[in-house]
């Protein structure tokens, strides 16, 4: 009777002693809600107050990885009052060795993308002139990614540690970490080398999101670059995915590295007999009729001469690679219909010569002369 009575005792003062841990657990983690709830208004309400909308942008970005992390400080600031006993202090270790490393990641990841999100907004690449813009995005959204990646390693890595089973392992294998690691290097020899390729790009800058390039006879913009491979938007939107080593090893047409400013140019064939003056004076009259062309220069001259014909070649300059593409269409259009209605004559034409072979005689005998009409006649009709 007696080892019953204890029993029941030692179960409701264990029962007392749960309710009242779970109380005050649910206690804190209510006060930690309450405070981050607290404080994302305050925060919310003075990002609302600026012009700019890049604090909204870091108060959205850090408000859950926040709220749990006030969680976690409140549970940890009221472990003493909780009385556990050994193996539950134990297990609360072993929580917060796996939690408190993976909300700080969380926390630090949460930093990253609010920053990368502030340069976002901050640099427009919409805008004519966007050249440093998307130098500074291009080098930020890669630099994001190794830092991105570099904190999940690290994460991790601490998460592991804090597991004793595991930290054992890990101090045994330390041996054979060499083989390993010429093994795992040897294995993924393509894959480490686009991530050091996408490195060395943050930094070299051999394209830039939204450049305009030329690779394997396709013309795009840079939609995406990561540490491994690069996303091209062709310009019937189909996409061209490329490793990025491939932009460090081969060569490639980068419309927009420097300027996006462009000459281009347009191939005639005509007959050697047309007048290229009055052609010259006319697209200078069709370039002014042109908005598209940026005002900078246009020429046309005479380039190659065959037998038969001559190659004339007009250049205009204009803003950016689609612009001077649809100017050279609109130029050529214009120039033809003139050829067409105004100079016949210049269009390329077949001669063929006769020589004395191809006549019945040497000279035209008195049947074709007399089958002439006389000169009177013909100013008389």
């Amino acid at each position: 009777m007696k080892t019953i009575d204890r029993w029941i005792e030692t179960y409701d003062s264990t029962a007392i002693r749960f309710g009242s841990a779970l109380a005050i657990g649910i206690g804190a983690i209510l006060l930690g809600l309450l405070l981050h709830h607290v404080l994302m208004l305050v925060a919310r309400r003075g990002a609302a107050r600026t012009p700019s909308g890049t604090d909204d942008l870091i108060v959205d970005r850090l408000a859950q990885p926040l709220r749990w992390v006030f969680c976690a400080i409140a549970l940890t600031a009221v472990l003493p009052a909780l009385r556990l006993n050994d193996d539950a202090t134990e297990i609360w270790q072993r929580i917060f060795g796996l939690g408190v490393p993976a909300l700080m990641g969380w926390l630090l990841i949460g930093i990253l993308n609010a920053l990368q999100d502030v340069l976002i907004a901050r640099t427009d690449i919409t805008v004519e002139d966007n050249l440093r813009a998307r130098r500074k995005r291009t080098r930020a959204g890669i630099l994001h990614r190794i830092t991105v990646f570099l904190v999940l390693v690290v994460t991790l890595c601490m998460m592991l540690i804090s597991i004793p089973s595991v930290r054992t392992i890990g101090v045994t294998l330390i041996a054979s970490a060499g083989l390993a690691a010429l093994a795992v290097g040897a294995a993924a020899q393509p894959a480490l080398k686009n991530l050091i390729a996408g490195v060395q790009m943050a930094f070299t800058e051999p394209i830039r999101i939204d450049d305009a390039v030329v690779l394997d006879n396709e013309w795009g913009r840079i939609e995406e670059i990561t540490l491994t491979y690069v996303v091209i938007r062709i310009w019937d939107d189909r996409r061209l995915v490329v490793p990025v080593s491939r932009f460090l090893e081969q060569p490639f047409q980068n419309w927009t590295r420097e300027s996006a400013q462009l000459l281009g140019n347009i191939i005639f064939y005509l007959d050697p007999t047309a007048d290229i003056p009055r052609l010259r004076a006319h697209l200078a009259t069709v370039m002014d009729r042109m908005p598209l062309w940026d005002r900078r220069f246009h020429n046309l001259q005479v380039t190659d001469m065959k037998a038969d014909m001559i190659e004339v070649r007009a250049l205009m300059t204009a803003k950016d690679g689609p612009t001077a593409f649809d100017l050279r269409c609109a130029v050529r259009e214009a120039m033809l219909a003139y050829i067409a209605a105004e100079m016949p004559e210049a269009l390329l034409q077949r001669r063929i010569t006769p020589t004395s072979g191809d006549w019945p005689f040497s000279t035209p005998g008195p049947a074709i002369r007399a089958a002439s009409p006389p000169a009177s006649a013909d100013r008389t009709a």
